[in-house]
């Protein structure tokens, strides 16, 4: 073998096994990036569905469990998708469960306090919900999206469904 040969084929060895490092690097990163987008989605459903607890505790003072296993099962996969300040945010909803609980549990809290704490766990939840409505969907999928979004009145926060409907359904 010459070594015009020999330098060929060890140039196209390297942009061959280059080339396909390369893809396979770009391929993981949107497979992670896939399993974290899912992960955010799982935690997204279990912001919502506190949210409707923590919703029928402010207007009506009956309070249900929280629930986090799907954030604490999931939490590594968050923090390598989502920047420093955006997972500080999904943290503080959850951190916030303990405010929750203490007015669940403490009859002597003053009403007023009562419903200071429960406003911020609220703002705390919609924050990280919206936060992880925007990251994980597209526009597309947001928009069809059939959970809770806050609307204000008279700079007061109510809870209002938003349903969005096929071509063709009535």
């Amino acid at each position: 073998m010459e070594l015009n040969q020999f330098m060929t084929a060890l140039v196209g060895a390297f942009f061959g096994a280059a080339g396909w490092l390369f893809v396979g690097m770009y391929m993981q990163r949107r497979a992670n990036d896939r399993q974290a987008r899912n992960a955010a989605r799982a935690v997204y459903f279990e912001l919502a569905m506190n949210g409707i607890d923590i919703d029928v505790a402010v207007k009506h003072g009956v309070f249900g469990t929280l629930r986090r296993s799907s954030f604490d099962r999931l939490l590594p996969e968050l923090a390598t998708w989502l920047e420093a300040d955006e997972l500080e945010a999904i943290a503080r909803a959850y951190m916030s469960h303990a405010g929750y609980e203490q007015t669940q549990r403490d009859d002597k809290l003053p009403a007023q306090i009562r419903n200071a704490v429960l406003a911020k766990v609220q703002v705390e939840h919609d924050a990280a919900a919206s936060l992880l409505r925007r990251r994980s969907f597209s526009e597309r999928e947001a928009a069809r999206l059939s959970t809770m979004t806050r609307t204000g009145t008279n700079g007061e926060a109510a809870r209002t469904p938003t349903i969005s409907r096929g071509v063709g359904d009535a």
